[in-house]
């Protein structure tokens, strides 16, 4: 069986998580939290902000510390699990998010949670124990979307569980769509997004072309979208006038976290570029995206492979 978990974040999802973190940071900047002085007992306000503001180790020391003194709160157990988790410590994450559950079995996104930690696990495992460890994943992102129908980061990890895993899984095209539909009328932008993302794993570049390009009809100003569009034109050879345009609209708007950049904005123009057969054109682009970014590999060898 192959690897199931659906952790390639996408940038709905991510905007998303980046929006919360955001909001927390403001307060955190602003004085809204206010940290423990040197040997003052934190607050679980104070831990949170730690944790929304990357601290980890911080926040895994203050988390600990609220342990004996709240251990009725599954928000402790919470945020240690998902610190474990982004260290890559499984076990210790599992068992930190099956306790938050265990004390909040009603919280759908501690079971988010605990799916993303499950499928960690099968990712890992040996081939015998991957698919218990991948039904689990899959059964915890349902109970997420059970105990809230709009919870759609819960409605996109099991989106892309269905798109990754086989149907002895549980895993098919068919209910991922279901899934990114469900996505697209509780917010159509990333529904489009949704879309876009299971055409994308079934080789339907053509669909998935569409789905971005409607969200730039609807938000030209949106980068994430441009930049897809711009994406498959490189990687397919398809649209490539629209991918183009598209890609330059991008170095006209400032990236968000967790999409890729201008320099790779101007690589990619390049690659399109060479497709047309304007090598001078293509040089220039991938020396563009080294302005930006030195060390783009990606650039590096294009530029070297340039003929």
């Amino acid at each position: 069986m192959s690897s199931v978990l659906p952790r390639n974040v996408s940038f709905p999802r991510a905007a998303a998580r980046d929006f919360r973190v955001l909001i927390s940071a403001i307060g955190f900047l602003l004085g809204g939290v206010c940290l423990p002085a040197e040997g003052e007992a934190p607050t679980l306000d104070a831990a949170v902000a730690l944790f929304n503001h990357h601290q980890l180790a911080k926040a895994q020391k203050a988390f600990e510390a609220l342990v004996a003194t709240n251990p009725g709160n599954s928000d402790v157990p919470f945020y240690l699990g998902q610190i474990a988790l982004q260290r890559g410590e499984r076990e210790k994450a599992v068992a930190y998010l099956e306790k938050a559950v265990a004390l909040s079995p009603k919280d759908s996104r501690m079971h988010m949670v605990l799916g993303d930690a499950y499928g960690v696990t099968a990712q890992n495992a040996g081939f015998f124990s991957q698919l218990g460890w991948a039904k689990k994943c899959e059964a915890e992102y349902e109970r997420a979307i059970e105990l809230d129908p709009k919870n759609i980061d819960a409605r996109w990890d099991l989106m892309e569980y269905c798109c990754q895993a086989p149907s002895i899984a549980g895993g098919g095209k068919d209910k991922a769509m279901e899934q990114a539909q469900a996505i697209g009328r509780l917010d159509a932008t990333r529904g489009h997004f949704a879309a876009a993302t299971v055409y994308s794993a079934d080789n339907n570049s053509e669909s998935a072309f569409t789905e971005f390009a409607e969200v730039v009809k609807a938000e030209p100003g949106n980068y994430g979208a441009n930049y897809q569009m711009g994406r498959l034109a490189a990687q397919t050879g398809q649209r490539l006038e629209e991918g183009l345009a598209a890609l330059r609209r991008c170095l006209s708007l400032d990236p968000p976290e967790n999409v890729p950049g201008h320099a790779a904005a101007h690589w990619r123009i390049g690659n399109i570029l060479e497709l047309q057969g304007d090598k001078v054109g293509a040089r220039a682009a991938y020396e563009a995206s080294l302005k930006a970014d030195p060390k783009f590999s990606k650039a590096i060898d294009s530029l070297k492979n340039l003929k």
